[in-house]
């Protein structure tokens, strides 16, 4: 008889909103074991996760956990501005890594944590919860099938509300990291790279053609732009749109994503792109789809779908060797890329960046 196996151990860095979801869906999943947080906050100052046993360590300092805990995983939940840096620390310890959206803030950051990935044989996995939408998903196999022929346009709108309430505190200074330039990136890396990389991912590389920014509502809060437009062509010679804002007033208005072929036009929408709303497509029925995950709630606003539980599955799948890595560093990466493209186009200089 087989002995059973030893679970997945994990380690959360970064204590915050996600890295308090990551810790609960870890210490939920009957092949993982949470082992330890690490926070620069300490086991006192920080909003404990629920469902964690309070008698696990918590480490100020990532050098610390890394020479004193044993693990297999380490989760990166930390500011943007750190993810590479923290990543690459983790791969050189010899520990697997997944980290939050984005992976990076350069893409040259990002070919170093796959370049390291590569040499020390361990995994990088990216967190792209959407991409387990059902509408999201089924998009995505009616692009690859060709159901609807030939892509001709593809349009993104994102229309958030991010505004006092997320970048100031109760007592109302400035929120640790949220708009600070280093560390947040800008709200196409913090706010919208969900649904880059759902446009990645369904119609492939893209090439952006323009853009233009403007900040219209939060010159008070960070010198980045809220706002932006921007044209990109297909791989196919179609055309395509980006329009995204942090500027909507009081609360999330929608997120949709408007595919046109030559055998038909499908729409997905709502606040987070989670519903089919309109499919005319050559031959086909509109699916009776299940219901997406509620959004990630953190009180005065809202984010994505909380799917998170997937990519945690996914990690123990991959490990065991029962499954490929669902969101790849590659994949990241050309998040990443696509965002960078659109700051060079436009000849806005990228939040935080001297050159």
């Amino acid at each position: 008889m087989d002995s059973p196996q030893l679970p997945i151990r994990f380690a959360v860095i970064g204590v915050g909103h996600i890295g308090r979801r990551h810790a609960s869906l870890i210490a939920a999943h009957p092949e993982a074991q949470l082992v330890a947080l690490c926070d620069p906050l300490g086991k006192t100052e920080i909003q404990w996760p629920e469902g964690v046993d309070e008698s696990i360590a918590c480490y100020k300092r990532l050098d610390e956990l890394l020479s004193r805990q044993a693990f297999d995983v380490a989760v990166v939940c930390t500011p943007n501005g750190l993810h590479a840096s923290q990543g690459l620390q983790c791969l050189r310890a010899g520990r697997n890594v997944v980290i939050e959206k984005p992976m990076a803030l350069r893409t040259q950051d990002c070919d170093a944590l796959i370049a390291l990935a590569r040499q020390r044989q361990l995994h990088v996995f990216g967190v792209m919860q959407n991409r387990y939408s059902p509408a999201a998903a089924w998009l995505k196999e009616l692009v690859a099938g060709q159901h609807v022929g030939q892509i001709l346009q593809v349009h993104l709108d994102c229309f958030w509300n991010r505004d006092d309430r997320y970048y100031r505190l109760a007592d109302g200074s400035p929120h640790a990291w949220h708009g600070d330039a280093t560390l947040d990136g800008g709200v196409l890396y913090t706010q919208f790279a969900h649904f880059i990389d759902l446009l990645c991912w369904t119609f492939g590389d893209i090439q952006v053609l323009h853009a233009q920014f403007a900040n219209q509502t939060h010159t008070a809060i960070h010198d980045f732009a809220d706002t932006g437009m921007v044209h990109f062509s297909l791989p196919n010679g179609g055309l395509g749109s980006l329009t995204f804002s942090t500027a909507i007033w009081d609360r999330n208005f929608e997120s949709t994503l408007t595919a046109i072929g030559t055998r038909g036009t499908v729409k997905l929408g709502g606040q987070y792109m989670n519903e089919l709303q309109y499919c005319h497509v050559e031959g086909l029925l509109a699916p009776a789809l299940p219901p997406s995950a509620p959004p990630n709630n953190y009180g005065p606003y809202q984010g994505s779908a909380a799917n998170h539980h997937f990519v945690i599955d996914n990690v123990v799948d991959v490990l065991r060797g029962r499954a490929p890595v669902a969101t790849t560093a590659e994949e990241g990466r050309a998040v990443v890329k696509v965002i960078e493209d659109i700051y060079r186009v436009s000849g806005v200089q990228e939040p935080g960046r001297t050159s």
